[in-house]
């Protein structure tokens, strides 16, 4: 079985480092990648059939094409200390991300387009939404950049902060079947980073039939493609836990799951 779990460690470097190609990990709509750049360094990029979303992770950046320039985009030092721009990129568009501070990263989204989407936008931090969900023990606060009411054809994009210790994803929660309002189809991507860095979490992935059944040891920088199943994962006690998730529907987008009925009680 093709694991779903991708470590960077130390090949996150200067430039451009893809983390996954489309249509490998069991994914069929989602290409990631991380873009970290020292001051002054460039990065030129065409979106070719692609819609793309370049999150901020930190620092500033510009981001300019043939018919837009966003001057200054970011601000954050890190993921844990602020909220995203994020900037929305349409299919065949050719662009170019140039780094304002000594050092920025960003992580790039990318989903195949079949239609025209949204022209060049820059989603700031003030034009995000925040929303706690759980209580207790699974408590934590979901930054929403990009939704359904976002003209994209595939993306949905937020953060979730999980404090010291704590759960996310619980009740454990799945979203690939076409069923609304009860359930939609969305793949997902799962991107981590800790306070202090040297932290860890667990992620679990789960199907019903027991067809999938991981566990992986997640920490600083790694990735974990979600293409179908339950997906809790939890956060060791002492650290902030942090991820960037990246849901693409084929049909529909949202905040829509199904619970597993042996811990739905929970909530």
């Amino acid at each position: 079985m093709e694991k779903r779990l991708v470590k960077l460690g130390a090949e996150l470097k200067n430039g451009y480092v893809n983390v996954f190609e489309n249509n490998t990990l069991g994914m069929k709509l989602t290409r990631f990648g991380i873009l970290t750049l020292e001051k002054g360094k460039s990065w030129n990029s065409n979106t070719g059939e692609n819609e793309v979303a370049l999150v901020m992770l930190g620092g500033k950046c510009s981001v300019k094409g043939k018919d837009f320039e966003f001057r200054e985009v970011g601000g954050r030092k890190d993921v844990f200390s602020g909220k995203p721009d994020t900037v929305y990129l349409p299919r065949r568009t050719e662009y170019t991300v140039t780094a304002l501070t000594d050092s920025m990263d960003l992580a790039v989204n990318e989903s195949p387009a079949s239609r025209d989407t949204a022209k060049p936008t820059v989603i700031t931090a003030a034009m995000t939404r925040e929303i706690i969900i759980g209580h207790d023990n699974f408590m934590r606060r979901a930054t929403i950049m990009l939704d359904e009411k976002f003209d994209s054809e595939h993306f949905y994009i937020g953060e979730g902060m999980i404090p010291s210790g704590n759960w996310s994803g619980y009740p454990p929660h799945r979203h690939d079947v076409d069923n609304p309002p009860e359930e939609i189809n969305m793949e997902e991507t799962y991107f981590y980073r800790f306070n202090p860095a040297q932290g860890f979490g667990i992620q679990k992935v789960y199907t019903p039939d027991g067809r999938i059944d991981e566990t992986y040891t997640v920490k600083h920088n790694d990735t974990v493609a979600i293409a179908e199943g339950y997906h809790p994962l939890c956060g060791a006690p002492g650290y902030e836990m942090y991820y960037l998730w990246t849901m693409c529907g084929p049909v529909n987008r949202g905040l829509i799951s199904s619970k597993d009925p042996v811990h739905a009680w929970v909530k």
